[in-house]
């Protein structure tokens, strides 16, 4: 017997057709889409690209300087060389090195930066946990000025803080950004609040409750139970503020004058220091793009060591703060 046209076929033949193609073009939107529409190839494969892209973004400029400062002035000059240079040109980390004063600078740049970023961390916690625990009269007004603070340019009080400072004899002293830290202010205080805030709106009342039955006090029950669930928060602040405080140049210059200096600043005056120290009788006449890039290299690596033993905190944070908005 011979099979009738697909026209002429009977109902359960052309049924059963329609329900093979639609069961196929299932199983196609399923492996390009996923059963939810989120999980499939296609969506993996846009997804994967947009974030190859925006790394290689962020990513570009340290690849660069990295890929400079191995360079000799020979691979500097030949447009062959791309980014990987003939050989590894150490000595461009050895002038820069010398030419920073590198051990020196980073003790009085980690005086100037950690011990605020200290003072910040905990002050914040106290203020950000009064703020997502407590009620009290004016707590929105309260809360609402302390934002707007944020957003108040450092160029505004720049001048009554530094006659301030100078009345203290606070000047040329790390001081200026340690004593504003102890009470929560100084650089971006205000972000550490909210996100303390934001962090400890996360953390069940059951928990406060259960040491209240048990005797224990405000500052007892925050010092001992939830600050030491907030690590991921105080890792996030902690490294936002030292970042923030370590590449901080116009306040530093202000405060310190020539007093103390850190690796920022010398950076600024990189140039003329290199000349200052190699002229004369030095076969190094002048600055190239290389010693610049070790240089530069030198001052980000100890921020970027931080910031690698703290990531996993950092994502954690993000999630529960930025992200979800809880």
């Amino acid at each position: 017997m011979k099979d009738l046209p697909a026209a002429e076929a009977p109902e359960p033949q052309r049924q059963e057709r329609r329900d093979q193609a639609r069961r196929a073009l299932h199983k196609a939107r399923t492996l390009l889409l996923g059963r939810q529409g989120n999980d499939g190839w296609l969506f993996k494969a846009i997804l994967y690209v947009l974030l190859i892209s925006t790394g290689f973004i962020y990513l570009y400029p340290l690849l660069f300087m990295v890929s400079q400062s191995f360079k000799s002035l020979d691979d500097l000059l030949d447009p062959t060389v791309a980014w990987i240079p003939r050989s590894l040109h150490v000595d461009n980390f050895v002038q820069a090195w010398n030419v920073l004063h590198y051990l020196k600078t980073l003790g009085s740049t980690l005086l100037n930066s950690t011990l605020p970023a200290v003072a910040q961390t905990i002050s914040c916690a106290i203020v950000g946990y009064g703020f997502a625990k407590y009620k009290f009269p004016g707590k929105s007004i309260l809360f609402g000025l302390m934002l707007v603070t944020f957003v108040v340019p450092k160029q505004v009080v720049m001048i009554p803080m530094f006659l301030l400072f100078k009345e203290y004899g606070m000047l040329e002293t790390p001081l200026p950004f340690i004593v504003p830290g102890l009470f929560a202010q100084g650089i971006r205080s205000a972000l550490f609040i909210l996100i303390y805030a934001q962090f400890f709106r996360t953390i069940p009342a059951a928990l406060e409750e259960a040491a209240q039955i048990d005797g224990a006090g405000a500052f007892k029950t925050f010092f001992r139970i939830i600050l030491p669930i907030s690590v991921p928060a105080v890792v996030v602040v902690f490294l936002f503020s030292m970042v923030w405080h370590w590449n901080e140049t116009y306040l530093a210059s202000l405060y310190l004058g020539n007093a103390m200096t850190t690796l920022p600043l010398e950076l600024k005056t990189f140039n003329d220091s290199f000349k200052a120290m190699y002229t004369g009788g030095s076969s190094v006449t002048d600055v190239n793009e290389s010693i610049r890039m070790a240089g530069t290299l030198l001052i980000v690596l100890p921020l970027l060591i931080l910031y690698l033993i703290a990531q996993k905190h950092f994502t954690q944070v993000v999630d529960k703060t930025g992200l979800t908005g809880e």
